[in-house]
């Protein structure tokens, strides 16, 4: 299983899910429960570890790199990020109730034909800090890491996140499917499967939509501000998008959006700093994703949602995931305090969103790495610079 990517297996995972959910009798769904429910602890564990270790770092090395240029890029890519999930949410708050029937799932998960199975034990693992203290105790960190120019506690930072991301690529995403299995035949066993996978499908289509349209958005700024035209500069950045999408990671990608993005024209010294930023802090994709998908499990659930909550959630995302891009699924990990703070998700739900958002993980990251690229140019004319338009004006994809 390995060797096989995360979506396919999070499909099987899906499918098996269902099969077991229709035919097993209900002692071998509480099995399934009683798993989710340590996993689910296990979470609640590790999420204000995530958010240490994946904020901390990132603001200080921001902070090393202080300077015009820094300020210039960090702006450009938070905006473009906050862009994104605002439009999501009016896209979604206007579209999804002509299809989704707000509460269709009860007051919360476990509204269908009958309740869901309970776990046969329970095991209580609980957090070292709460979200908020974490999300606060890297903040402190980071500045002052930047601040004190501290190298002895940077990298003890960066060890640490060394850790937390071995802990999601070697421990959490492998058993995920698992997870996901045991939730969608609990969701089959009490009736609820067929709202879940009908939403999840058509907000797969109307986040990739949106993907499309943040992107041709941002090249039509960059194009306007640099001269050039913005559909032979998405062109050129195809190969990047692509890659993305096998690697799930923006960090993964850096040496391919690096090349695209040079062709395109930017100089060699404003590419190499913009590219490796953004891949770390421009998230416009992965914030579409994570708005649309918690968006529609709060309409199933008959929660309240306002723009109001959800831009405050939008504004602390730009924040939280900062060096999230660089693990696969590391952005939703790194969301899940706050929709449990700021969203009032459950553990069922945060674990209803993780499958839905990593089955399109892999376009979001392809989201935000292409749009690295227009930030890439913006700040390349900010500072003075005019594109190398190659001779080929068709591109050089």
């Amino acid at each position: 299983m390995k060797k096989i990517g995360l979506l396919p297996r999070l499909i099987i995972a899906i499918i098996l899910g269902i099969i077991f959910g229709s035919v097993l009798p209900e002692i071998g769904i509480r099995f399934f429960a009683t798993f989710n429910g340590i996993f689910g602890q296990f979470l609640s564990f590790a999420i204000p570890l995530i958010i240490l270790g994946f904020v901390a770092p990132g603001i200080g090395d921001l902070g090393s790199g202080a300077g015009k240029i820094l300020a210039i890029t960090a702006g450009i890519a938070y905006a473009s990020t906050i862009f994104a999930g605002s439009l999501a949410f009016f896209a979604n708050a206007a579209i999804l109730p002509m299809f989704l029937k707000p509460g269709a799932l009860g007051t919360n998960i476990g509204g269908g034909d009958r309740a869901l199975a309970q776990a046969l034990i329970k095991i209580e693992i609980p957090p070292l800090m709460g979200v908020m203290t974490a999300l606060v105790l890297a903040f402190t960190l980071g500045i002052g890491i930047a601040v004190v120019k501290s190298t002895t506690i940077k990298k003890f930072m960066n060890e640490f996140q060394d850790i937390i991301s071995k802990m999601i690529t070697g421990i959490i995403i492998p058993l995920l499917p698992l997870h996901i299995m045991g939730i969608f035949a609990n969701m089959t066993f009490a009736g609820q499967v067929a709202s879940i996978l009908s939403v999840f499908s058509r907000v797969f289509i109307l986040v990739i939509i949106l993907h499309f349209t943040v992107i041709i958005a941002q090249y039509l700024i960059a194009g306007s501000l640099a001269g050039a035209n913005p559909f032979r500069l998405i062109k050129t950045m195809i190969p990047a998008y692509f890659t993305a999408i096998g690697t799930q990671s923006s960090a993964a990608t850096i040496p391919v959006t690096l090349l695209q993005t040079k062709k395109n024209g930017v100089e060699e010294g404003v590419a190499d700093f913009a590219v490796p930023l953004c891949a770390t802090i421009h998230l416009s994709g992965s914030t579409i994703t994570l708005v649309s998908c918690a968006l529609a499990i709060m309409m199933l659930n008959g929660m309240d949602y306002g723009f109001g909550t959800f831009f405050g959630f939008i504004l602390a995302l730009g924040v939280t995931m900062v060096a999230a891009p660089g693990v696969p699924g590391g952005a939703v990990m790194a969301s899940l305090g706050l929709l449990q703070t700021m969203l009032g998700f459950t553990e069922t739900l945060t674990s209803l969103m993780i499958a839905l958002y990593l089955a399109q993980d892999s376009f979001g990251t392809a989201c935000n790495v292409t749009g690295d690229g227009a930030i890439a140019i913006i700040v390349n004319k900010l500072s003075g610079h005019k594109l190398k338009v190659p001779k080929n004006e068709e591109g050089t994809v």
